[in-house]
């Protein structure tokens, strides 16, 4: 099984934390468009005929698209690809695109799962991070998307400058209200080169406290367990039969295409990546060509990448797969490093599978980097 992501690259504005590629103008949208829809032809054989059993758009803003666009580029993937009888097609969207009459649009179309951007219910968050709808149109699409689609995503940020956790436990049971089935949330992170990294800098927004952020993830997963909602990513909270099959798959390091300007691609052994500019993207395309890099990953650079991803999922990181896919000094080395975090009670074996306490996982990027192993 593989999944197909499909990168929109178009945003109404820059909010000030993104570091994706996009572009606010819209003069290249039907051309890159039809682009996409070559792209998916020219990789029809990319994955090796694997079936698809998720389709995923994401940005930029996807649901900047119309139904019929979204459809047209749906239809091409089936036409060139092998896809299950029920796959999960997810859209990414934003709260000031989805109004009653785009909702309906969409409930008519192959898309059966939306992921809305919301990150607060609380406008003055909304106005420091520059997003582009309000919280009153939050609230409304929410409330006409759970009429018309059974599984909804929404996605919060904690740890922004100025956001109490009462703020933050009103903005979780906002959501819970909602009885959304699966919320994803990150900490805000300062990425270089950004707008938020140069107001900081300036002194015109608060800087980041790591530690308020760590609170505020304990508060989120205490609130969502205690909702029954299981923490099964670093990031991500499913309701049973909810998790995210897209995601999922990336973590468990399963077949993706990337189609796109900027989007990456997996076959278990080879990485690859669009040129992330849209103009030289279609300009390649037009010209039957692929403006694709690539790069061979070793044995120690999976090893590197199964720790990553693994610890960061219930699923954890197992000792047998590491021996059988790596060899026997993997499962050594990992051991030997990762003994201090079992007696600090950050990790834990169960069942042959390295994983991390609830104390370990908000700090698991930096204990995943530390069981690395350096070529």
């Amino acid at each position: 099984m593989a999944g197909i992501y499909i990168h929109i690259p178009f945003c109404k504005q820059a909010c000030f934390y993104c570091d994706f590629h996009f572009s606010t103008s819209l003069k290249k949208k039907d051309a890159l468009i039809s682009c996409l829809v070559k792209e998916i032809e020219l990789r029809k054989k990319a994955l090796n005929n694997q079936i698809v059993e998720t389709i995923y758009f994401g940005g930029g803003t996807p649901s900047m698209l119309s139904a019929k666009e979204i459809s047209l580029l749906i239809a091409a993937v089936y036409k060139h690809h092998t896809v299950v009888a029920s796959p999960e097609i997810t859209l990414e969207a934003n709260p000031d695109d989805l109004s009653e009459e785009k909702i309906i649009e969409l409930s008519h179309t192959p898309i059966n799962r939306l992921s809305i951007g919301v990150q607060s219910f609380f406008e003055k968050d909304l106005k420091l991070m520059n997003r582009a709808h309000s919280s009153s149109e939050a609230h409304t699409s929410l409330e006409i998307a759970t009429r018309y689609f059974e599984n909804i995503s929404i996605d919060l940020i904690y740890g922004i400058p100025g956001l109490t956790h009462e703020e933050w436990q009103q903005n979780i049971q906002t959501a819970l209200n909602f009885n959304v089935s699966h919320i994803s949330s990150y900490a805000l992170t300062v990425e270089p080169k950004t707008a938020l990294e140069k107001l900081i800098k300036k002194g015109k927004i608060e800087k980041v406290d790591e530690v308020l952020a760590q609170e505020q993830f304990f508060i989120l997963r205490d609130l969502l367990e205690k909702a029954n909602f299981v923490h099964y990513e670093l990031s991500n909270f499913g309701k049973e039969n909810y998790f995210s099959k897209n995601n999922t798959a990336y973590w468990l390091g399963k077949s993706y295409l990337g189609i796109g300007p900027s989007a990456h691609s997996f076959d278990g052994k080879q990485r690859s990546w669009n040129v992330r500019n849209n103009t030289q993207y279609i300009k390649e395309i037009e010209l039957n060509k692929l403006p694709i890099e690539s790069e061979v990953l070793s044995v120690t650079d999976r090893y590197n990448e199964y720790v990553m991803t693994g610890l960061r999922t219930i699923w954890g990181v197992s000792l047998e797969k590491i021996k059988t896919d790596f060899g026997p000094k993997y499962v050594t080395y990992i051991q030997t490093e990762s003994e201090k975090y079992i007696q600090q009670k950050l990790l834990y074996v169960e069942a042959n599978t390295l994983k991390t306490t609830k104390e370990g996982a908000f700090l698991v990027d930096g204990i995943a980097a530390h069981l690395f192993l350096l070529n």
